[in-house]
């Protein structure tokens, strides 16, 4: 399915556009206009809302869905590559040997559609799929802890079998050393007396009651150290305390038998004493009491294992013991590699740093400037990107864009106006007339008529050189006039003065016809949607011809009423008033056809019309009220301006309490002077107006911060700009913002390859101090338009030489910058041929060397011009006469049609045949 407008689906699906928009906005889809586009996506969603609606179930297919989802394609290239060999013994010096290399690549495209259609996941089976994997997760988890805990518990296990193994092999050596050594005694007693021996013949039996109570007494040193000593690196001695106990038995020997029974105890606990001497742990040894056993309750298991691995110390086997009963616990991190690409939310501004938005992304800044650079935007990550970039940018390396809601200030105005719309009773209100033509074509001479009124003539060489705004009581009833200017510079003005008005009078001089600028409003009326009723003015002048108006105009496609078009002509006079009441009857007509209404009770709400600098009052603003009532003493925010209405003055100056729709106003008391075609908006207090206005400040700064010629290119194209470029600085003032733009885009146009006119500087109000130090520093030229300098700024323009011109005429202005600019391009020389002599024969004189005989063919020759000789249209020689003659006499000049004796200064190599070409260098100034 292709893309096409709402009109055309409508009536493919033979149905009202009204019923496709309202369907498509039940859909979800906001259009509001049938000339938009709706696309291939689009139908499908309303296709499938509207079987939803009718309640069938099923996707939607692709009307190409029969189409192969994804190509693939192969590619095998091979080339040869020849590699130097090392030189050895009788190889040559460029021995070289072929290899061959072979180059495949595979590249797979997939559909657009198959994309959208992958991504256009149901959010429930998202959802689902995500709870799915959490439990898995979950379960995984749990399942992992209980083979750890199950793990733990059979180390445990193991860890006491091999504990009671090693203290009953100890309780075993003990027994065995004390049997020892009771025999040594018993060998050692023999040879002393027979007596003793027969009395000391029950002498082993205490060593049976030793080795019987050993077993007995073996408990207390487990009892005492039931952590596994070789855990921790240490050593328990197993032969050296059998032998110092055996000197403590050996000396009471004549004693009774039963005296060596109580040994094995005092033995356990010195064993013990000593353990706890030699290795410094006398703390509480019960399970879990030794500090590197994991004493702090608020550990995990696996991390009570992780720290235990990391205190044991290297080549010992309680080191090794650990790291091997933590098991896997002990290698456990918090750490997963992911396993799919992560899709961020990046949130884009209107000025966007390239550092930041790597940020956001959490990618590289090299990344994002490789991205630009492929884009053709050379960007460093220092540097500011505007909001398209920024949002090609993030798709691009796989993110999502997100626009900026930060605006809190903007959005709360926003739903304020809305409310205040939506509230009011809309009721009729006067039509607002804008006045448009070409120059001199008696535009505010017929507004001046019906006004009443000498404006014209207060006007500077009789031309109007910005909008005015005015509002006549007529017997039709009000109605609110805006007069524009007509020279070609005010372009800005004239559509401004068309999107602000709800009919177009176009006035044509009858005895001029249709002229550039008449063409160009009817341009500016078509874009803005308005009706057009003509005036074709000056019918009192005997050479007038409104049948020829009517003929340009209908090239146009301005067809009159009379030849079965939609656009009246009123044949109207400014000097004798003829077909003034037509005109107004006209107007009335066709706003009562238009219906005018707006809400007269609520905030005011308007557009800006003109806006100037006044030394005693300030920021002087003429606005035009299109919705509500302005009032004195209400908050307005104008632009990035704001401030509060200190007085409302109308055209006549005088001092009004407030304007409702359709009446235009000078308003006193704004924070700076706003730029010609604002919006103004009546705010509740003067908190949202200030930050309303410091937003949009701080957006039209970053605004300004993103780079103009950081495009590719733009650097292309100033790379074949040379050093020869001279540029003309100029500082313009003037009294109005319209008259401000109108310079500086008239100015900024002038220029060619060689020098350009660079506006360093505009802005509103008389030439200031700072704006002289400002032009001195640049090397400007001052333009001062209906302003002049003060005192402090005169004193620096004399210190500094500055060239001040001022102006009143806007035709004066570009004239003079025009004549300024083509000053520094200079002169330039050219060349003029003005005769030229064929060589008919050659003659020899000992005095000047060789003489051509010359026929004059064209123009003639003088003897004070440099010459050029020819042979076969080729430049041989370039030098002067050094005599021209005819027949005997010297002459200065030999015209066309007659023979002549010329002869050529420092070259005697002339020939029959060859032409001697004269000519002569003038000096021309260069122009733009």
């Amino acid at each position: 399915m292709s893309d096409v407008t709402i009109k055309q689906l409508a009536k493919v699906l033979g149905m009202p556009v009204d019923k496709l928009l309202g369907q498509l906005g039940e859909a979800g889809m906001k259009f509001s206009d049938p000339e938009q586009v709706i696309s291939s996506t689009e139908k499908v969603k309303l296709l499938g809302f509207l079987r939803r609606t009718h309640g069938k179930a099923g996707a939607v297919a692709e009307a190409d869905d029969s189409a192969p989802r994804q190509i693939t394609l192969n590619r095998r290239k091979v080339s040869e590559l020849k590699v130097a060999t090392p030189g050895g013994r009788g190889a040559g010096a460029g021995a070289a040997k072929t290899v061959n290399v072979e180059v495949r690549a595979k590249r797979t495209y997939v559909k657009r559609s198959v994309i959208a259609e992958e991504a256009g996941t149901d959010s429930e089976r998202v959802e689902a799929a995500r709870k799915l994997q959490e439990s898995q997760q979950q379960r995984e988890h749990e399942e992992n802890e209980r083979i750890e805990a199950e793990q733990r518990r059979q180390e445990e296990a193991r860890q006491r079998a091999a504990e009671e193994q090693r203290q009953a092999e100890e309780a075993r050596r003990l027994a065995e050393a004390q049997q020892a050594a009771a025999s040594m005694e018993a060998a050692s007693a023999e040879p002393a007396s027979d007596a003793p021996v027969a009395k000391d013949a029950p002498a082993p039996e205490p060593a049976k009651e030793a080795a019987a109570s050993a077993p007995a007494a073996a408990p207390a040193p487990a009892a005492s150290t039931s952590t596994d000593h070789s855990s921790f690196g240490m050593i328990v001695p197993r032969i050296h305390e059998p032998r110092r106990r055996e000197k403590k038995v050996a000396a009471p020997a004549p004693a009774p038998a039963p005296a060596p029974a109580p040994a094995p105890a005092p033995a356990a606990a010195g064993d013990s004493r000593n353990a706890k001497a030699k290795y410094g742990r006398d703390r509480d040894e019960g399970p879990g009491g030794k500090r590197f056993a994991g004493g702090e309750l608020h550990l995990s298991e696996a991390d009570r294992a992780r720290r235990s691995s990391k205190r044991g110390k290297p080549g010992r086997g309680g080191g090794r013991d650990v790291s091997r009963s933590g098991g896997a616990a002990a290698g456990a991190h918090g750490f997963t590699r992911p396993t799919a690409a992560v899709v961020r939310e990046v949130v884009v501004s209107d000025a966007n740093v390239v550092a930041e938005l790597a940020q956001k992304m959490a990618v590289k800044g090299s990344e994002v400037v490789k991205a630009l650079f492929k884009m053709g935007v050379m960007a460093t990550i220092n540097q500011t990107i505007d909001h398209d970039t920024a949002v090609l940018v993030v798709e691009e390396l796989g993110h999502t864009a997100v626009v900026a809601s930060e605006n809190n200030a903007e959005a709360a105005l926003a739903a304020h106006t809305q409310n205040a719309e939506l509230e009011g009773e809309k009721k009729p209100r006067p039509p607002v007339v804008t006045i448009m033509g070409h120059v001199d074509h008696g535009k505010t001479s017929l507004l001046d008529y019906i006004r009443r009124t000498k404006v014209a003539s207060g006007e500077a060489g009789g031309i109007t050189q910005h909008i005015g705004a005015y509002h006549v009581d007529t017997p039709k009833g009000v109605i609110t006039f805006l007069d524009t200017p007509g020279h070609a510079a005010f372009t800005s003005m004239r559509a401004r003065g068309a999107q602000s008005t709800d009919i177009v009078v176009l006035v044509v001089a009858a005895d001029d016809g249709v002229m550039p600028q008449t063409a160009e409003a009817v341009q500016h009326a078509r874009a803005a949607k308005v009706p057009l009723i003509v005036a074709v003015n000056k019918m009192d002048k005997s050479d007038a011809n409104p049948d020829h108006v009517k003929q340009g105009l209908g090239n146009l496609e301005v067809i009159p009423e009379e030849w079965g078009g939609d656009t009246p002509f009123v044949p109207v006079s400014a000097k004798t008033g003829m077909g003034i009441d037509d005109l107004l009857d006209a107007i009335s007509v066709q706003a009562e056809v238009m219906e005018l209404t707006a809400v007269e009770d609520g905030p005011a709400s308007g557009v800006v019309i003109e806006s100037s600098l006044d030394r005693g009052r300030g920021p002087v603003a003429t606005v035009l009220v299109q919705q509500g009532t302005l009032k004195r003493g209400d908050f307005v925010v104008c632009g990035v301006e704001y401030g509060r209405m200190r007085a409302l003055v109308d055209e006549t100056g005088k001092t009004v309490q407030e304007a409702g729709p359709s009446i235009p106003v000078q308003v006193l008391g704004l924070s700076g002077v706003p730029e010609s075609g604002d919006d103004f908006v009546v705010v509740a207090d003067e908190r949202l107006a200030r930050e309303v206005a410091a937003e949009r400040t701080q957006k039209r700064r970053d605004s300004r911060m993103v780079s103009k010629a950081n495009r590719l290119e733009d650097i292309m194209a100033q790379m074949g700009q040379g050093a020869d470029m001279q540029t003309l600085n100029i500082l313009v003032k003037a009294d109005v913002q319209g008259s401000v733009q109108a310079l500086r885009e008239s100015l900024s146009q002038i220029g060619n390859e060689n020098v350009k006119v660079n506006v360093i500087a505009a802005g509103v109000g008389g030439i200031t101090e700072s704006d002289a130090t400002l032009a001195a520093a640049s090397k400007a030229l001052v333009i001062g338009f209906n302003v002049r300098a003060d005192a402090s700024a005169r004193k620096v323009i004399d210190t500094s030489g500055l060239d001040v011109r001022y102006f009143s005429i806007i035709y004066d202005v570009i004239d003079q910058v025009k004549q300024a600019a083509s000053g520094l391009l200079g002169m330039e020389v050219r060349e003029e041929i003005i005769g030229l002599a064929q060589v008919r024969e050659v003659f020899r004189s000992s005095k000047f060397g060789a003489v051509a005989g010359c026929m004059v063919t064209e123009g003639h020759v003088k003897r004070s011009k440099p010459i050029r000789v020819l042979r076969d249209n080729v430049v041989v020689f370039e030098g002067e006469l050094e005599s021209l003659r005819r027949f005997k006499d010297l002459v200065d000049e030999v015209r066309n049609g007659m023979e002549c004796g010329i002869a050529v200064k420092q070259y005697n190599d002339v020939k029959v045949g060859d032409q001697i070409e004269c000519f002569e260098r003038t000096e021309v100034a260069r122009t733009l």
